[in-house]
């Protein structure tokens, strides 16, 4: 199983970005798809997830700003983030797990993918 985010880069504040999520070894409707970040010096800490029915969480810090989505024929997610603030700099991860319960409340995917970094300048 492979998992690779892109999409990370330099911004500014109140900029955008959309990363992506390319999985392979997977079938994405057979899974939830989670992101998570890790700022330095800090816990990797939940910012979304999509269940294999399409529903959606997201953690009260990006509420209304982060958008998730995926495409199952591509077996692809999506993480659309607006508004970024300084505090969203990070590491982004991807990740998947066929439980969300485990993905989402437990933070135990069954796989983690490598990380895409996104850097908000104020």
């Amino acid at each position: 199983v492979q998992l690779q985010a892109s999409g990370g880069g330099l911004v500014q504040a109140g900029g955008s970005l959309r990363l992506s999520c390319a999985a392979s070894g997977v079938t994405f409707d057979e899974y939830a798809i989670g992101w998570f970040r890790q700022a330095p010096g800090k816990e990797r800490e939940r910012v979304s997830v999509i269940s294999k029915y399409g529903d959606t969480n997201y953690d009260d810090p990006v509420k209304g700003r982060f958008t998730v989505s995926r495409d199952t024929a591509k077996n692809m997610a999506f993480l659309q983030i607006d508004s970024l603030k300084a505090e969203d700099t990070a590491v982004y991860y991807c990740s998947v797990a066929k439980s969300w319960f485990n993905l989402w409340i437990k933070i135990m995917p069954d796989y983690w993918g490598q990380g895409t970094l996104v850097t908000v300048s104020s």
